[in-house]
């Protein structure tokens, strides 16, 4: 019998952000509901986040979904920080493995596809965790190239993920949105005519455009401020009922003894369950 369901359907999700360097995309992924980090480039140091150590080798990250599943409430978003990171070290595991110097090596474009079907287990086995409710952000850094659209003349330079050919289609198609960091830039006229550029303000666009790739699901607007507000509609709220009923009596408590937030979030930051800035309403059970 076919089972069929209709509507709207809500379940964690999967978000790439890429942008150019130092913009903050480590930043904006630190907002999310409940966040532990892979971090490998250092990019959360100043961050004061959860973070998972020891992940040195390709067959650590691809068992680090599994090994999250076990931990029940561990997080409701997993960020890893980088795409970049990832891809390289599964081309070390590939080269290790075939005892070669590249992907070159094998010849036929073979390597490549071999790049191919490891990353795409790997983003089978992160899909596990959407399954089971727990967002998943994949930080990516992105590059200038000229592109060269062949009916037309001239070239134009393009923001693209700083990824392999066969990596990068693949980590647009599988994220529900594909989130593109960069500084807003207006150019005016000078009083002699000439072009001067400024501004510099951050932004995030969430629509394709010739220069950059970005994509969405949820109806954003193609332009947004660079702040988590901005996008945290997008985010799955796994908390267990459970979890949101004693949210409502803990803040009746808080209410009736004259409590603040910032007072629990001050004894959960000493006893380093979460760090000081983590809303209440996070907290898991």
């Amino acid at each position: 019998m076919l089972n069929i369901i209709s509507g709207k359907q809500k379940r964690a999700v999967k978000v790439v952000i890429t942008g150019s360097e130092g913009i903050g995309k480590s930043t904006l992924a630190s907002k999310a509901p409940d966040v532990l980090f892979v971090d490998t480039e250092g990019g959360s140091d100043q961050l004061d986040v959860r973070r998972i150590t020891g992940i040195n080798t390709w067959e650590k990250l691809k068992e680090l979904p599994s090994e999250i599943l076990k931990e029940t409430g561990i997080c409701r978003t997993l960020v890893l920080d980088t795409a970049d990171w990832a891809e390289a070290m599964c081309i070390k595991h590939i080269c290790m493995k075939f005892r070669v110097n590249g992907l070159e090596s094998f010849g036929y474009g073979k390597g490549y596809t071999y790049l191919y079907e490891e990353f795409s287990e790997f983003l089978s086995q992160l899909n596990r965790l959407i399954d089971a409710g727990i967002n998943v952000i994949v930080i990516a850094h992105a590059k200038l190239r000229k592109q060269e659209l062949p009916d037309e003349q001239g070239a134009f330079d393009r923001w693209e993920m700083k990824l392999s050919r066969q990596v990068a289609p693949l980590l647009k198609e599988w994220g529900d949105v594909v989130l593109f960091c960069n500084y807003k830039t207006y150019v005016s006229s000078t009083e002699t005519g000439s072009k001067k550029a400024q501004g510099g303000k951050r932004v995030i666009y969430t629509s394709h455009h010739p220069c950059w790739d970005a994509k969405n699901r949820f109806g954003l607007k193609e332009e947004l401020p660079l702040e988590y507000d901005a996008i945290k509609e997008i985010f799955f709220d796994s908390s267990p009922e459970p979890v949101k009923t004693l949210l409502k009596q803990l803040t009746e408590m808080m209410s009736e003894n004259g409590i603040s937030e910032s007072e629990i979030q001050r004894i959960a930051a000493k006893k380093g369950t979460y760090p000081a800035e983590t809303p209440v309403t996070e907290y898991s059970e």
